[in-house]
């Protein structure tokens, strides 16, 4: 799941998620188990079927789907991330693969999946390049699932306040207030010629101690992998003081899981 990629402008800033990998295998939560089993209900994925995983990050996606019964290669840039994601294969006992390259030129071969998936990453990409990509290398009625999770930077709640002090960090911070809900990405599956386009979602919610929210927030494209090392420092405690002023005890935190599928014609 991955916000997985390296040396993007954004904001001024360069991202580079890479150096918040042992934060992203510590502290970030994957997709929950409802998740995989809607996608199961839904016949979106099937035991046996040959799925790669764009933007893998630290591979959370391509677990669940290797533990669900399919033949997994996990993809990304980021060879930080990449290292975490087959320790935790490994961890798990999962055969899955996993190779450096990009979304736009994965290096598989024309005609070749089943199944690819983008979780947590998909506005990270040249959308189109990857469209195509994905149509090049999906057999015929092969499917591309695009998906995320994300808390929700709810009125009052913890994630809005924690938004706040991410704002007062990095002003050039661009996705404060995202409710998790992306039609951008059923229009990128309509130009792409998918068919059978549909989407669901829904939302859980998740817990966290102090210190591992801190944790998830230093993940954060707007923390962690855009400031330096002293200016994650000066924001961590900055939030764990509005934490212990403003939510004591352990936070309930909702997110929301939203995903997008379509059929290759």
């Amino acid at each position: 799941m991955g916000d997985s990629t390296e040396n993007i402008d954004y904001g001024g800033r360069t991202i580079d998620f890479g150096r918040t990998a042992a934060d992203y295998e510590r502290y970030r939560p994957g997709f929950p188990e409802s998740f995989f089993d809607r996608l199961v209900k839904g016949g979106w994925i099937e035991a046996g079927q040959r799925a790669l995983d764009l933007g893998t990050g630290t591979g959370t996606l391509a677990l669940g789907l290797a533990a669900r019964g399919l033949d997994v290669t996990g993809l990304d840039i980021s060879p930080e991330l990449l290292e975490v994601a087959r320790q935790a294969a490994t961890a798990r006992e999962l055969d899955v693969r996993f190779v450096e390259a990009s979304a736009e030129a994965t290096g598989q071969e024309d005609a070749s999946l089943d199944l690819v998936s983008a979780g947590q990453c998909w506005w990270w990409f040249d959308a189109d390049a990857a469209i195509d990509e994905a149509n090049r290398i999906l057999t015929r009625g092969g499917r591309l699932l695009i998906a995320s999770f994300s808390f929700l930077p709810l009125a009052g709640s913890v994630a809005a306040r924690t938004e706040d002090q991410i704002l007062k960090h990095n002003k050039g911070y661009g996705k404060a207030g995202w409710l998790g809900v992306h039609p951008e990405q059923v229009e990128a599956l309509d130009r792409g010629g998918f068919r059978e386009v549909e989407s669901f979602s829904y939302m859980v919610d998740v817990r966290f101690t102090h210190e591992a929210w801190r944790g998830r927030i230093r993940t954060c494209n707007g923390v962690g992998s855009a400031l330096d090392a002293g200016q994650v420092a000066r924001f961590d405690a900055d939030l764990a003081d509005l934490l212990a002023r403003e939510f004591p005890g352990e936070i309930v935190v909702p997110h929301r899981v939203f995903a997008a599928s379509g059929i290759r014609p």
